[in-house]
């Protein structure tokens, strides 16, 4: 028997009129515990208005108690009939990336159906029994709930907890922002003094480490050596699994991995070089003191603050390869150790975090704004890759590229402007011959001039990124751990029918 919308949907829906506040929509939405409310006129589905519209209302320093609630909802959403199979409400949900639907009858409203709602049937059938398409890459699924942040693609916009990453970036300190992500509060100045202190006091190596540093240092590319260095460190400090520790020690071992990362990286780095390690200081913030132990000199201001800033940008994004690679191993009660092990994994590879240096390696390659040109035509013509441009979930300007083409032009140089002149050649170039595809620079094309200027090795672009993103990750660990069950998804079986007879020899 097919299950249609009205087995599913929730009845009678939560509704608002257009005329509401934004205040009293959210009063509504936070009794009813929904995510949703639909707007209705003389009873008639005419918007929904759901948390993210609140959320990009607040972005928008909207005033809650005036502003109504028909400036900032979906008008005219997609509807669904009750007895329609939940095939269409698939469809529609994820076409459109939308999370809840209004339910009718004739015009009359009947419910609210939800992704929700539709995830939790996939939990209760086996695979076989559901029709539900299998998007390539899980693109567009719901696999948890998390409070860490979120990235909404279509508006070019993502956060950490309840602020904007981009603001954060723009404001506030890394460490400011890593309390934010590990104690969910942005602190205030003693607060914050004291976490950073607390930071620098734990950057140290500890002996064993240390010792078999040298040795890891020449084996492998530096994404490898931090892979193996952090089994190494879980080790030797005794981490048991997150299945039998309190989250207070998981925090501690969180909070002592991610002050300890750019130690590791740095002095690998130097020991590659046949350089001596540089010892890390306690006068230095996270992104100097990494600076300063990468290059052995101590960074203009202007430096550490622009590369302190891409790494607040790229601390977190939404269920990337190795956040949700850390989670699923986290799932299995396995250790801190076994679980950033497996992001840095999941970052090495190079559809995840090898862009950067492809990028300026695009930019060497080109050499002069003259040349951008012929080449951006003769790679869109021959269907090549353009490094730096597109992204799976953004589909228009990737806001951390936004905010560090600005951390470029407070840089300076020929580099930054040769960049400006590939960027505008190629976004031209495109709309010429790619009608209709909208492409724009990720974050990685501004990525690669930023550390390369401020004196960060290309080789050191994917592992910096890393630095950064280990205190997303543990905040994620930490996340998963907190309200634990194994990710057991399933899979659609789609080979030769089985049993076949086996076949004699």
């Amino acid at each position: 028997m097919k299950t249609v919308v009205r087995d599913l949907m929730t009845s009678p829906a939560i509704t608002c009129t257009s005329s509401d506040s934004l205040a009293t929509a959210a009063r509504t939405m936070r009794e009813a515990e929904t995510g949703s409310v639909v707007v209705t006129d003389a009873g008639k589905v005419v918007g929904i208005l759901t948390e993210r519209d609140l959320l990009r209302a607040a972005a928008a320093s909207a005033d809650p108690g005036n502003d109504a609630v028909a400036l900032w909802m979906t008008a005219h959403p997609d509807v669904l009939g009750a007895d329609e199979e939940v095939d269409a409400a698939w469809a529609s949900l994820t076409a459109h990336h939308y999370r809840h639907l209004p339910v009718v009858e004739g015009n009359a409203l009947r419910g609210v159906i939800s992704l929700r709602d539709l995830m939790g049937m996939a939990r209760i059938r086996p695979a076989s029994e559901s029709s539900i398409d299998v998007p390539p890459g899980l693109e567009g699924v719901l696999v948890a709930e998390t409070t860490v942040g979120d990235v909404r693609g279509q508006e070019g916009f993502f956060h950490y907890r309840q602020y904007s990453a981009v603001d954060l970036a723009e404001r506030r300190s890394l460490e400011d922002v890593w309390h934010l992500l590990f104690r969910g509060e942005l602190p205030d100045a003693a607060m914050g003094a004291a976490f950073a202190a607390e930071v620098r006091s734990r950057r140290g190596l500890p002996a064993g480490l240390t010792g078999i540093l040298p040795a890891l240092a020449r084996q492998g590319a530096p994404l490898e050596v931090l892979r193996s260095a952090v089994s190494v460190l879980g080790s030797e400090l005794g981490w048991r699994p997150t299945h039998d520790i309190d989250a207070a020690e998981l925090a501690d071992q969180s909070l002592g991995l991610c002050a300890v990362v750019p130690t590791i990286l740095a002095t690998a780095h130097r020991l590659r070089e046949g350089l001596e390690p540089v010892e890390p200081r306690a006068d230095l913030d996270f992104a100097a003191n990494y600076l300063y132990m990468l290059t052995g000199r101590a960074p203009t201001a202007e430096h550490a603050r622009a590369i302190e800033q891409y790494m607040i940008l790229t601390i977190d994004h939404g269920f990337n390869a190795s956040t949700f690679t850390a989670r699923v191993i986290t799932s299995t009660g396995a250790d801190l150790g076994a679980a950033i092990v497996g992001a840095i994994g999941a970052l090495s590879g190079p559809l995840h975090g090898g862009a950067p240096s492809r990028a300026l390696d695009m930019l060497d390659a080109i050499g002069t704004a003259d040349r951008a040109e012929a080449y951006i035509r003769r790679a869109v013509e021959d269907g090549d890759r353009i490094m730096g441009f597109g992204h799976r979930v953004y589909k228009t300007d990737d806001p951390r590229s936004l905010l560090l083409r600005s951390v470029t032009e407070r840089l300076g140089g020929p580099l930054v402007a040769l960049s400006q002149d590939v960027e505008r050649t190629t976004v031209d170039v495109l709309a010429e011959l790619k009608p209709g595809r909208q492409l724009y620079t990720n974050v990685e094309f501004y990525a690669g001039v930023v550390m390369h200027t401020c004196g960060i090795p290309r080789d050191m672009f994917t592992p910096t990124f890393a630095a950064g993103r280990t205190i997303g990750w543990c905040t994620h660990v930490m996340e998963q751990a907190s309200h634990n069950r194994l990710i057991r998804p399933a899979a659609r079986y789609v080979g030769p029918p089985p049993p076949q007879p086996v076949p004699t020899p």
